[in-house]
């Protein structure tokens, strides 16, 4: 370990800051906590709004001749080999979109997984780009999609040689790993850059029994959510690039362009704190983490009812390249009940919260700071569950469609449709009409429906009854998708 990685730029200047006592007369308005409401202090202690300083202005001058942001982020992109590194305040949703409008431009086409997430679609929507979708690996017997195949990039590329370059997602939530090292020698090939959204693999770069990740693998860009898998806050968030086909320059232009002018340094002290920790105790953190997730992962096998989905089931010929084990994802199809159900009821009765759950599965994510004690409470509350599957069976049925039947047509560009004139219709007079919103099961995020596509009745049909039984859609103006928000007829 190079003795610099024992530093942490931001948490020291912080420290510096309070030992000076500084005195601001600037935001924010809380002024080093003496403004807040009592009980907010009282619920969130004083170290909260202690560190909620300025940026510029405060945590540094206001000309940044510190360099505390700039040698953080420095040190981040030494630990994970990584040419520069971008810290941000407004999660990976930010992050990827700034690496799409870096690599690509309006009216210009982006080759994209269809399984990308929602902050890939309103990249399109806001860049005016043209996506072209290549299709992920499907699981038709598990309804399940693995990221697409380097010969699909390939393909994709072939058929549309002005492509500005390429995203894929990987790792997915489920854990299922993309051939990087493919992918990235297919763009490089062509001179294209391969932007990877990373996001939930932070932990990635600090194990050899890990999935590749992205910048060993040889991607350009790489978005990744230090607060997913990692010790950071909600939406800290950092993207790193690699190698000559991406300006730094323009990439900074393209954050700042879509970044807050006011950003939390609380958010960017726990990213510093992460890389430390990382770079200091990574190895044996994630070590310690996949003994744990393998023990767990038998354990709930043991289970009746529950199937611990794994590599051999994940991974081969046709379906995902490479596994992550710590998020636990479990097939509870035997149990007579879905994962909405089975989640609602883990929260009810031993207020467990699962990290993932669709018709048939309930995913609990493990990270380096579970130990014997939490996954100890997990699966007391995951054999009470199945001791009480009699009262959870047979939930509403989702109709699933088959992977050829989950495809539309995208009849107009994604912004186009956005922001064109709508009307909402009733759902069951949507069929063939142009979708106007982005109609998302969250979690995972990953629209089945954008703005563009020619809505067909089995994707219909699919999301009415999904509604049904208990997925939740953030992003549809009617969550209860009564209406559906569509182009208005000329």
């Amino acid at each position: 370990m190079a003795a610099h990685h024992a530093e942490a730029p931001i948490l020291d200047a912080l420290a510096r800051y309070g030992n000076a006592d500084e005195l601001g007369f600037t935001p924010p308005g809380h002024k080093q906590a003496r403004g807040a409401d009592p009980r907010a202090r009282a619920v969130l202690g004083d170290a909260v709004f202690f560190g909620d300083v300025l940026a510029n202005g405060g945590l540094d001058d206001r000309l940044t001749r510190g360099g505390i942001l700039a040698r953080a982020e420095d040190l981040m992109a030494d630990a994970v080999h990584a040419d520069h590194t971008f810290f941000s305040t407004c999660g990976s949703s930010l992050s990827v979109k700034a690496a799409m409008l870096t690599v690509t431009r309006p009216h210009h086409t982006l080759l994209v997984g269809r399984d990308a997430h929602k902050s890939v679609i309103a990249g399109l929507i806001l860049s005016g780009v043209e996506p072209v979708w290549v299709e992920p690996r499907w699981d038709a017997s598990r309804h399940l999609a693995h990221p697409p195949s380097a010969a699909a990039y390939d393909r994709a590329f072939t058929e549309h040689p002005h492509a500005d370059g390429a995203l894929v997602t990987s790792p997915t939530p489920y854990g299922a790993a993309a051939d990087l090292a493919g992918i990235a020698e297919v763009c490089h090939r062509r001179g294209r850059p391969l932007i990877v959204d990373e996001a939930w693999g932070a932990h990635l770069p600090f194990h050899d029994d890990l999935p590749s990740w992205a910048m060993d693998a040889g991607a350009d860009i790489c978005v990744t959510s230090i607060h997913k898998m990692g010790s950071g806050l909600e939406q800290g968030s950092v993207f790193h690039l690699r190698g000559d086909l991406v300006d730094p320059a323009e990439l900074a232009s393209r954050a700042d362009l879509l970044g807050t002018t006011s950003p939390n340094v609380l958010l960017y002290a726990g990213i510093d704190a992460w890389r430390r920790q990382m770079v200091e105790h990574g190895q044996e953190l994630m070590g310690r983490a996949l003994d744990l997730a393998e023990r767990t992962r038998a354990a709930v096998e043991a289970v009746d009812g529950f199937h611990v989905n794994d590599a051999k089931d994940f991974c081969g010929p046709g379906l995902a390249a490479d596994f992550d084990p710590l998020p636990v994802v479990m097939d509870i199809s035997d149990l007579g009940t879905s994962g909405y159900r089975a989640a609602d009821w883990l929260r009810a009765h031993h207020h467990i919260d699962t990290h993932l759950f669709d018709h048939r599965r309930v995913s609990a994510q493990l990270t380096h700071a579970d130990d014997e004690r939490t996954t100890a409470r997990l699966l007391t509350a995951l054999r009470d569950l199945a001791d009480h599957a009699d009262e959870l069976r047979d939930p509403p049925h989702v109709a699933v469609p088959s992977p050829a039947d989950l495809r539309m047509e995208q009849a107009l560009l994604p912004r186009d449709a956005y922001f064109a004139r709508h009307a909402k219709v009733p759902v069951s007079e949507a069929a063939g009409r142009i979708a106007a919103e982005m109609i998302t099961p969250y979690p995972p995020g990953i629209p089945v429906a954008l703005p563009g596509e020619r809505l067909t009745d089995p994707v219909l049909k699919y999301l009415t009854t999904a509604v049904e039984a208990g997925v939740f859609l953030p992003d549809a103006a009617d969550g209860r998708l009564n209406t559906v928000r569509v182009v208005a007829d000329d």
